[in-house]
């Protein structure tokens, strides 16, 4: 009985051996589910490009936004386990969590973690029409009009909504949250002056700064960002204690065989692991975040955890 166990063991791990050998056999389909032009949407296209150098087959992004992501993860998390549909999550993820319950998927149920991707600070910009030149001229603006002013963000549940929901209580605010079907079409309020402000991923806003297009407040993170060093962070301009950033990562349906979910884990790895990705990527003010599989699994219920607590503090609402 023993030899046979040991056989039967012998056996499964060499077909485990052989599923993530042969993988991947055909095109890989990695679902966006947020706009073209946004973070996701650059790194997850940048990632797919290295990934069909490294394993031979094409990578292709495939955009689905909408419903705060929850319509492309939901497709995702419905396709075959089988290793040939991907998605490109972030923190949109873990606070849908709590801020939408009755999704049509549980994340950490029906999706299992692969990677983490990156992250970054985010940067909060006003229109150059809004007679405000700091932050503190700014939240003493928003006071004095409550309701007057109002912010964009790519959707619920969106980092660029959580935070902007965070600086209101943080500062204690009343502003209008503004939602767009994507961060392409809140960055185009902005630049507008449809909207008055905005906080966005630094690695997409930092140009239009650097343009004169739009008036930067502070970034999101500890200590200043070396993509513009010379804009403060939020905490220190005016609200102390406030921090908060994007991140991406990429998972699959649950049950994808695991020898595939590793081979994807250890290819990303050495993409991430790359001196040129993190020169690039530095430059930008992202940082890789590479991790193994169960390192990344805890990181998704810690993040789902903390954003629990600040939407339960908030009282945080999707429109």
């Amino acid at each position: 009985m023993i030899r046979i166990a040991a056989a039967l063991l012998s056996l499964l791990v060499f077909h485990g051996t052989a599923h993530a050998q042969a993988y991947p056999s055909r095109s890989v389909k990695i679902v966006v589910p947020f706009g073209v032009g946004g973070p996701a949407d650059i790194y997850g296209r940048f990632l797919g490009a290295k990934l069909s150098e490294a394993m031979g087959q094409p990578f292709v992004i495939e955009n689905r936004p909408g419903a705060g992501a929850v319509i492309g993860s939901d497709a995702a998390a419905k396709s075959a386990p089988d290793g040939y549909t991907l998605l490109m999550m972030s923190n949109t993820h873990t606070v849908n969590e709590s801020l939408i319950p009755k999704k049509p998927y549980d994340l950490m149920k029906d999706l299992a973690p692969i990677n983490g991707v990156n992250y970054s600070d985010l940067l909060m910009v006003l229109n150059p029409a809004v007679p405000a030149s700091n932050l503190k001229e700014f939240i003493a603006l928003a006071k004095a009009k409550p309701k007057d002013l109002n912010y964009a963000s790519s959707g619920p549940g969106t980092p660029y909504h959580m935070a902007g929901e965070l600086f209101k209580f943080m500062a204690g605010l009343d502003i209008v949250h503004v939602p767009y079907k994507g961060s392409d079409g809140a960055r185009v309020g902005i630049l507008g002056g449809q909207v008055q402000m905005m906080i966005d991923a630094i690695t997409t806003m930092a140009p239009n700064v650097r343009a004169g297009k739009v008036k930067a407040m502070g970034t999101t993170g500890k200590t200043r960002s070396t993509v513009l060093p010379d804009v403060p962070t939020i905490a220190e301009a005016g609200v102390p204690g406030y921090e908060t950033g994007i991140w991406l990562g990429l998972m699959a349906p649950t049950g994808t065989p695991r020898p595939v979910l590793e081979r994807l884990n250890v290819e990303i790895a050495k993409v991430l692991n790359g001196s040129d990705v993190k020169e690039t990527w530095g430059k930008q003010g992202a940082a890789p975040m590479s991790m193994s599989i169960e390192q990344f699994d805890k990181f998704l219920r810690d993040d789902i955890t903390k954003w629990a607590s600040v939407v339960k503090a908030t009282g945080m609402k999707v429109e």
